[in-house]
């Protein structure tokens, strides 16, 4: 990269710019265990005009620009593969305003999601979109990835809560979308199109968000099953009795043996599968819907059924839940994770296929996820010496689970997003005339191909 630019950044930004190698060093990597990339430039605004900037400059200079938000992406999304510009969203912060007559809040992409939660709570408010890094994830990149978690089987993602957004065009240009009334269907929804098209299109600058009324209580249960396939089917079981948790989380028995031992809940022995149900609103039907589903859960197998209908007991409940990721990655040299979807019905089929592509790899699979829509999030892990050795194995772990999963109708990534590491298997899901759609809009929006270059869509552009 010319030093043109980043000289024509200082001149601008000031200290806002990073040169320094060590300083540099924790935007060349994210959450995805897909390698270093460095980027040739660190940019860390903190206005929307700044980030105008940062984009004029970089068209002005030919420079690729990767956004960035707090980094927790597990799909290589952030990384700035091709060098350039770093321009990360983590100082923008403010929240400004929280409106309890319209149910909305206005945020900059750096606020973190559980703060903005928190906040709204104050004010009887709900935001329910609850990724499991809710704690460190910004909301800019939630929208950019189209986030979900383990109440978006009753609430939706991400995307059903963004109203509007004002984003920032390569070569500085500023485009306000959307709304602030709840409803609205004029013109095609750019709003929508922004929403999980991980900074490929445009950087957001401040994002209008919908709220829900706060629910007035929440219980939960733990079943456990012998079988993880059984506990699949009572996903199925409870969906036909016409209930409707707000979370219905899905933990296999290596996830649950990874935890054990840290976690303030004390898990069955021998659990294959472990289903977490947990169901929100009004609280003179919460127990009789939560019996409902414990008898679902018997009825496919359950060997244990546990209510917890306090709130210790729930906050220890998602405290596990929560230390499933990181429990894994502590324990084994390698880990390598996928994000797929699928129909719920198939899910029986679905956990059966990873563990036996985990045997035929010589991988432990281990799995968990939102499986009140099939979301499912696959882990596997080795303790090979070679990390070349590893890889391979997982990257051919990964291609036979692409194939059952879009062989059932399912999709590559339910919220992680695309990004670097299943870019080259868009080409399985879509057909040549959708991804030549996609590649049009990109370069309706980004005809130099500047921003977050190498994500998403498969070569060629």
């Amino acid at each position: 990269m010319a030093r043109s630019i980043i000289t024509a950044l200082e001149a601008a930004l000031g200290a806002l710019v990073v040169t320094e190698p060590d300083a540099m060093e924790p935007f060349s990597t994210d959450e995805s265990t897909l390698g270093r990339h460095p980027p040739d430039v660190v940019v860390r605004p903190t206005t929307p005009e700044e980030i105008r900037i940062v984009l004029r400059l970089a068209a002005e200079h030919r420079v690729p620009v990767t956004p960035r938000g707090a980094g927790t992406g597990k799909s290589g999304g952030a990384l700035p593969v091709r060098g350039g510009v770093l321009l990360s969203t983590d100082r923008m912060q403010k929240i400004y305003e929280v409106d309890e007559a319209n149910r909305i809040a206005v945020v900059e992409p750096g606020v973190i999601t559980g703060t903005l939660q928190a906040r709204v709570e104050e004010e009887g408010l709900f935001y329910p979109p609850d990724p499991a890094s809710l704690d460190s994830c910004s909301l800019g990149g939630n929208v950019a990835e189209n986030a979900g978690g383990p109440r978006a089987y009753r609430y939706g993602v991400t995307r059903e809560y963004v109203l509007g957004l004002e984003v920032a065009l390569l070569g500085g240009d500023r485009l306000v979308l959307g709304r602030r009334s709840p409803k609205g269907v004029s013109g095609y929804d750019l709003t929508a199109l922004v929403v999980g098209s991980e900074g490929t299109l445009a950087v957001i600058d401040r994002i209008t968000l919908r709220l829900l009324p706060r629910p007035r209580a929440a219980v939960a249960a733990v079943a456990s099953f012998g079988e993880l396939g059984d506990a699949s089917r009572a996903v199925v079981e409870m969906g036909r009795s016409g209930l409707l948790p707000s979370a219905l989380e899905l933990l296999d028995g290596v996830c649950v043996d990874h935890i054990r031992e840290g976690s303030a809940y004390r898990f069955p022995e021998g659990a294959k599968g472990v289903l977490l149900v947990e169901l929100d609103g009004d609280p003179e039907r919460l127990e009789i819907d939560l019996i409902r589903c414990a008898e679902a859960c018997e009825a496919s197998g359950a060997m244990d059924v546990r209510l917890a209908t306090d709130e210790l007991q729930r906050r220890r409940l998602w405290e596990a839940r929560r230390m499933v990721s990181e429990a894994l990655k502590a324990a084994h040299r390698h880990k390598s994770s996928d994000d797929i979807a699928v129909p719920v019905g198939e899910m029986h089929r679905t956990v059966a296929e990873i563990a036996q592509i985990g045997e035929r790899h010589e991988l432990l699979a281990a799995v968990f996820g939102h499986a009140g829509d099939g979301n499912l999030h696959v882990s596997w892990l080795c303790d090979d010496e070679d990390p070349r050795l590893a890889a391979r194995r997982s990257a051919r772990a990964r291609l036979e689970l692409v194939h059952h999963v879009l062989g059932v109708g399912g999709t590559l990534s339910g919220e992680h997003g695309i990004g670097l590491r299943m870019r080259k298997y868009m080409v399985l899901e879509h057909p040549p005339q959708e991804l030549q759609m996609m590649r049009a809009i990109k370069k309706l929006w980004d005809p130099l191909d500047l921003l977050n270059p190498g994500k998403l869509l498969p070569e060629p552009y």
